[in-house]
């Protein structure tokens, strides 16, 4: 079994910053691509950042030149540093994982969010 634990959400004026944590611990023989997804109630969760084993990123055209995504691959976690938010980045944030357990055998895990609110 393996679980993700997110943390650094919070409120945070316009224009502030944000760090949201997210750490894989259990039965992990390595890990693929991760992310961060948002969604807002009566809305489709939505990709946010997204990063590779190798380190390529990929970002929704919203954020891009505000957030960056990182990992630490030796801590099994992924970063995303939040900067020049908006009102609109208000959202439950889900970190995201493709972890393989085996050598052939991978999962999709999520986290179980954390809470994002902007104020104006």
């Amino acid at each position: 079994q393996v679980q993700l634990v997110e943390s650094g959400g919070g409120l945070v004026q316009a224009g502030g910053s944000l760090r949201l944590s997210c750490a894989a611990s259990g039965t992990i023989f390595s890990i693929d691509h991760m992310g961060w997804y948002r969604q807002v109630p009566g809305k489709q969760r939505e990709l946010v950042a997204l990063i590779t084993s190798a380190g390529s990123t990929n970002y929704a055209d919203s954020v891009k030149g505000r957030f960056t995504i990182s990992r630490d691959n030796a801590k099994n976690t992924v970063y995303l540093q939040m900067n020049s938010l908006k009102p609109e980045d208000t959202a439950v944030y889900y970190c995201n994982a493709r972890v393989y357990t085996t050598m052939r055998v991978y999962y999709n895990y999520w986290g179980q969010g954390t809470q994002v609110t902007v104020s104006s």
